[in-house]
Order: structure tokens, then C-alpha cells, then sequence
């Protein structure tokens, strides 16, 4: 006589539990490095904004402002050529849910246009930018010799 060897009911249903237990531990821990990923590309992409306006300002020898619009952030000359289509030359995007706010420490007034200059120089006005979205939020301070960001908040969730 010849005896099946298998498993057993019990055996198959824990195996699955304990499978179903680990992939939730897992979700959790996939979801923060998802937003991560989102958090840092905002704030690459923001960067690589800046550093166009930088580019640009020393290039063309003219200012640049990035101003912000109600869902996107612009970059454009502070007055266009004679000639000139009037257009953005880049713009960031910014997803449903996200914000970003502009503070300028050095503005001589309270209440100033939502708009970043960048000189020929290569300087800028210092800046406060702060990011809030799904995905997390950051703040940097911008300097106005290097336009180099200092992160003073960045926190995923």
C-alpha cells in the first residue's frame, strides 16, 4: 500500500496568513519610499528651475523672474524683446494637492508680487520656498550669491 504525502487544510491556510501578514508589514514601508521618490523629485524639478533662471539671467544678460501661477511656477525674462513671443521659457507643473509658497526676507514690503528676480549677474533675491503636498513637504532657503538651496525642512510621509 502506498501512502500520499501532503498538506493539510490547516497547514496551506496558515501558510497564506502568514504570507498575507508580511505583505501587510510590507505596504506600508512601499508607500513611504514611493513618497519619497515624489518628495525629492519636487524638489528637483524645483531646483532645476532655478538653475535655469540662473543660466538664462547670465546668458542673455537680461533678468529672469520665476513667478508663480495659481497651478504651475513660470520662468521668463522681466521684460521681453522687441519681437519676442511672450511665453514662459519653462515651467513646473505642480499636481493637484501640491502648493508652493514664495517668501522674499529682503522684499521692502509686506505685500509683494509672487515673483523671484534673477539678475545678470547670476544673483538672486533671497528666497524662502516651501512645498506641501501628498507626498510631503520642504522648505529651502535660497541664497542669494549661490542661488544654492539650504533644506531646513524636508519630511516625507
Amino acid at each position: 500500500m502506498q501512502r500520499f504525502r501532503a498538506f493539510t487544510l490547516i497547514e496551506i491556510a496558515l501558510s497564506i496568513f502568514i504570507l498575507m501578514l508580511l505583505l501587510l508589514l510590507a505596504v506600508p514601508s512601499l508607500s513611504g519610499v514611493i513618497a519619497s521618490r515624489r518628495l525629492k523629485q519636487s524638489l528637483d524639478s524645483f531646483n532645476q528651475l532655478v538653475r535655469q533662471a540662473q543660466e538664462y539671467s547670465v546668458t542673455e544678460r537680461r533678468p529672469y523672474l520665476i513667478v508663480w501661477g495659481k497651478n504651475s511656477v513660470l520662468l521668463r525674462p522681466e521684460v521681453f524683446a522687441e519681437g519676442e513671443e511672450e511665453k514662459p521659457t519653462s515651467v513646473f507643473r505642480l499636481p493637484k494637492g501640491n502648493w508652493l509658497t514664495l517668501s522674499l526676507p529682503a522684499a521692502l514690503t509686506d505685500k509683494h508680487p509672487a515673483e523671484w528676480i534673477f539678475w545678470p549677474s547670476g544673483n538672486c533675491e533671497p528666497a524662502v520656498v516651501q512645498f506641501k503636498g501628498p507626498a510631503g513637504a520642504w522648505t529651502a532657503n535660497y541664497s542669494p550669491l549661490t542661488t544654492q538651496p539650504d533644506l531646513t525642512h524636508y519630511a516625507a510621509r
